[in-house]
């Protein structure tokens, strides 16, 4: 089992940053990848952002590009999200998410085998 715990969220206006932190526990020598995925009300969750555990090669859906970096800390068993240039429609529930498969598309919810209960950012305008 792996254990995955958010932190970061928060209030903030548009043009400003944030840093969410995930931290993994239990058995994390066992992850392929982690990702980052938000919820915003009323709308379906969506792929932001994913890091691959070994190699740290990444993706990120358009919207983010540019603006968003993930990173991991394999030693401390640790991934973030780097938040630039906020805007009103990043508000929502951020999930960290973990997955043991080597295969599959890393955007897809799927994909995923353990996910954190979710931390909100909100951007004001």
């Amino acid at each position: 089992q792996v254990q995955l715990v958010e932190s970061g969220g928060g209030l903030v206006q548009a043009g400003d940053s944030l840093r969410l932190s995930c931290a993994a526990s239990g058995y994390t020598f066992s992850i392929s990848a982690m990702a980052w995925f938000r919820q915003a009300p009323g709308k379906e969750r969506e792929f932001v952002a994913a890091i691959k555990r070994g190699s740290g090669s990444t993706d990120y859906e358009d919207s983010v590009k540019g603006r968003f970096a993930i990173s991991r800390d394999n030693a401390e068993n640790m991934m973030y999200l780097q938040m630039n240039s906020l805007k009103p429609e990043d508000t929502a529930v951020y999930y960290c998410a973990a997955r043991l498969s080597f295969f599959g598309v890393v955007s897809l919810i799927g994909s995923y085998d353990y996910w954190g209960q979710g931390t909100q950012v909100t951007v004001s305008s």
